[in-house]
This record gives structure tokens, sequence and C-alpha cells, in this order.
């Protein structure tokens, strides 16, 4: 058996969410479906680095799977591209030894989630953006992510199917982006791990932040309570993007 350690990039409109599951069309199950045609059979299980949920994207997903042969690195990227679906694709492909898991070796994730700001939902990326139609300042948003930096519990940020119990994490760096040319902004982390929705529950918190609906270091306040329900909104999943994983 060979391990491989592949970076993957893919649209995440039509999946639902990366983890396999029954008569859903996922990230891992495409994954797998390729690798059962390569080995003729042979049931093959792909590991990642995170499970994204429905309608996330990924610009550097990391997976690693143990295959029964010794096909070159570049000949795997290249076979496994050619069988992949065209919302995704493969980026980088090594051979790493059996140290190596996608999950468990991980030592930092960023993700970025772009929001933007016009006001009547643009069609053509609906799928690729959230859409916050009111006013925003940007000053209020930075003051506020200067809170989410440094370590924390974010228990309120955390949403109810997640399973992990230790809910402190620490934030290395925390950015928003303004991109007026696309009527946009991004907000960018990156952090030691994040919890089930946590990206996207920050960024709903964030908007109502420069929106005047919460104080500029409701952040101090919600690490306190430990209350998703004072939390409250979760971003939608169509604008955050899982850009790089750390090891």
């Amino acid at each position: 058996m060979t391990r491989y350690k592949l970076t993957m990039a893919y649209d995440g409109t039509e999946f639902s969410g990366f983890q396999r599951q029954p008569k859903q069309r996922t990230v891992q199950g495409v994954l797998e479906k390729a690798l059962f045609k390569m080995t003729k059979g042979q049931p093959v299980t792909v590991h990642g680095s995170g499970r994204t949920d429905a309608g996330v994207h990924a610009l550097g997903q990391v997976i690693h799977f143990d295959y029964p042969g010794n096909i070159p690195a570049e000949n795997m990227l290249k076979a496994l591209n050619s069988l992949m679906p065209l919302d995704t694709e493969i980026l980088d492909s090594e051979i790493v030894t059996e140290a190596f898991h996608a999950r468990f070796n991980t030592t930092g994730k960023r993700y970025f989630y772009r929001v933007s700001r016009s006001y009547y939902t643009n069609p053509f990326t609906r799928h690729y953006t959230g859409h916050y139609a009111y006013p925003l300042d940007l000053g209020r948003i930075q003051t506020a992510l200067e809170d989410v930096k440094g370590t924390h519990d974010f228990t309120s940020f955390a949403a109810s199917g997640g399973v992990i119990k230790d809910k402190v994490r620490t934030i290395y760096d925390a950015t928003l982006l303004d991109v007026p040319a696309q009527n946009e902004i991004q907000l960018e982390f990156y952090g030691n791990g994040f919890l089930y929705n946590m990206v996207r529950i920050m960024v709903a918190t964030l908007l109502e932040i420069g929106n005047g609906r919460r104080d500029v270091h409701d952040f101090l306040r919600l690490y306190e309570v430990k209350d998703r329900q004072q939390a409250r909104g979760t971003a939608p999943a169509s604008g955050l993007y899982l850009k790089k994983v750390y090891y």
C-alpha cells in the first residue's frame, strides 16, 4: 500500500458537503468512486483534513488515502483528474509515509468568507458569496476583528450539531479586505482549528457589528456568556472557502 497526500479544490455548490453520505453527492464520495475505478473494484477510503458543509468551497483541501499499488505521484494526479467531475481539481500529489494523516496532523487552517454588498442578489455570484444588503461601517468590523484574535472559548460560535467538547481555539490572524470593484468585502481567519459552523457564525456577528446592531466589542461578551443563542445568525455556506491547511 502507498499513502498519497493530495491537495484539491472544489466548487461546493452541487455537493452535499465533503463527508460521504448515503444517496448524496459528496466530495469524499466522488473521490472514492474514481479510486474504485482505478483499482478495478477495490475500495479505497479517503480521509480529509476536515468536513466542509454543503455549499462550502475549497481552494486547498487536503486528503490522504492508501492505494494498493505504487503509482508515481504525478501520474496519480493526472489519473484522478481525468476521472473527477468538472467542479473538482486535484492541485498537487505527493507520496508520504504512513505517519501522515490529513486530519490529525493539521497545525492550522485558513478560511475566508466573501460578502456581497449589492442591494439585490447577484445571480452570477450567488453561489460564491454571502449577501448582506445593509449599510456597513468597516471601521467597526476592523475593531471587532482585534477581539477575534487570540485564544478564546468559542462556545457561543459553535453550532449545536458539533460533538467536540473543548471549544477553546486560537485565532492567529483575522483580517478584512474591501473589494469595491466587486462590491464585496472578504473576511479571512487563520487559526489552529475551527468548530462546526464557527466561521459562518463569526461572520454573521461581525456583519451585525458593522451594521450597528451589536456593540463593537460584543465578541468579548459572547466569549463570557458561552451561549450559542446569543450569537444568533449563521452566514450562508455559499460565501465560505477553505483556503489552506497547515502541517
